[in-house]
C-alpha cells in the first residue's frame, strides 16, 4: 500500500476527530501530531479534551504539553516543531497524521505564514483594555470599519483574533485580510518559498448541525463532571500568558470565577 508521508484530519469540536485518528493511525502505521493551539499547554487537559494517557500509549502523540500556561506559544514555533516531528516520524517509517481544529494552524501548515508585522505588546495591551472598557462588540465594530472581510468571519467574543487584526491594521495601514492573500503563493513550512504548496491528503469530519450541537452539549456537561471548573481554578492561581488565558471555554470560566457572569451564563457561552 502506498502511504502518504503526511495526512490531515480536521473538523469542528466534538466531531469525533480523536477517535477516528487513533483508528486511522493504527491502520496505516501513523503517529499523531496535534494541530491545536491549546493542547500545547500543560495543565489545560479537561477543557481542551486532550488525549488521555491511554490514548497516548496506544498511538504516539506529538506537540502536546510543550508549554506552561504562563508561556506564549506561537504558530511559528508550532510550524518548526511540526516540521521536526514529521522528520522524526518519517525516519521511523511512519505517517504523520495532523489532527486538530485550529484553522490558523491548518492554514499555516498548508501555506506557510504571511509576512505580517511582529506583535506589539503595548498596542495589544491598549486594544485589550479598550475591549474591557468599551465591550467586545464595540472593538469588533472598529474592526468591521477597517476590515469588513475579517470582521465577518470573527465572532466579537474572539477578542484575541480581533485584537491581532486591529494590531496589523494599525501597524501597517493594511487589513490583515489583504496580507493573508499572500498565503496562496507561499509554500509548506521549510520548503522553497517560491514553490507551490506541497499537497497533503486531508479529511474534514462533519456532522448535521443538530447532532454536532448535541455532542457539544454532552461534552461540556461531561467536562464539568470531570472537574473542569476546578482545573480552571488551579490555572487561575498562577499567571497565564495572553494566549493561554484566551482559550475558548476557559475564558468564560475565568469570567465566572471573577464574578463577571453567572453560572447559567457561563454554561450557555461555553456551549455556543
Amino acid at each position: 500500500m502506498n502511504r502518504p508521508a503526511k495526512a490531515i484530519l480536521t473538523g469542528p469540536t466534538a466531531s469525533g476527530k480523536s477517535a477516528v485518528a487513533l483508528e486511522l493511525a493504527e491502520r496505516i502505521g501513523g503517529e499523531i501530531v496535534a494541530m491545536d493551539s491549546m493542547t500545547l499547554y500543560r495543565g489545560m487537559d479537561i477543557g481542551t479534551a486532550k488525549p488521555s494517557a491511554a490514548d497516548r500509549a496506544r498511538v504516539p502523540h506529538h506537540l502536546l504539553d510543550a508549554f506552561d500556561p504562563w508561556e506564549s506559544a506561537t504558530v511559528a514555533w508550532w510550524l518548526a516543531a511540526a516540521d521536526a516531528a514529521c522528520a522524526a516520524i518519517a525516519a521511523r517509517g511512519k505517517v504523520a497524521i495532523f489532527v486538530g481544529g485550529t484553522p490558523f494552524y491548518l492554514k499555516s501548515l498548508l501555506h506557510g505564514l504571511f509576512p505580517g508585522p511582529p506583535a506589539d505588546p503595548a498596542l495589544r495591551a491598549r486594544l485589550e483594555a479598550e475591549a474591557e472598557a468599551e465591550g467586545r462588540v464595540a472593538l469588533h465594530a472598529r474592526l468591521a470599519a477597517v476590515d469588513e472581510r475579517t470582521a465577518a468571519r470573527l465572532h466579537p467574543n474572539d477578542v484575541r483574533r480581533v485584537v491581532r487584526a486591529l494590531e496589523v491594521f494599525e501597524l501597517t495601514g493594511r487589513p490583515i485580510s489583504s496580507w493573508q492573500t499572500t498565503w496562496d503563493t507561499a509554500a509548506f513550512a521549510g520548503n522553497d518559498p517560491h514553490a507551490a504548496p506541497a499537497p497533503i491528503p486531508a479529511v474534514r469530519l462533519d456532522l448535521p448541525r443538530e447532532e454536532l450541537y448535541r455532542r457539544i452539549d454532552a461534552r461540556v456537561l461531561g467536562m464539568m463532571e470531570a472537574g473542569w471548573l476546578d482545573e480552571a481554578k488551579r490555572l487561575r492561581e498562577s499567571p497565564m500568558s495572553r494566549e493561554a488565558s484566551q482559550a475558548l471555554g476557559y475564558r468564560e470560566l475565568f469570567d465566572h470565577l471573577d464574578g463577571h457572569i453567572s453560572w447559567q451564563e457561563t454554561i450557555a457561552l461555553v456551549q455556543t
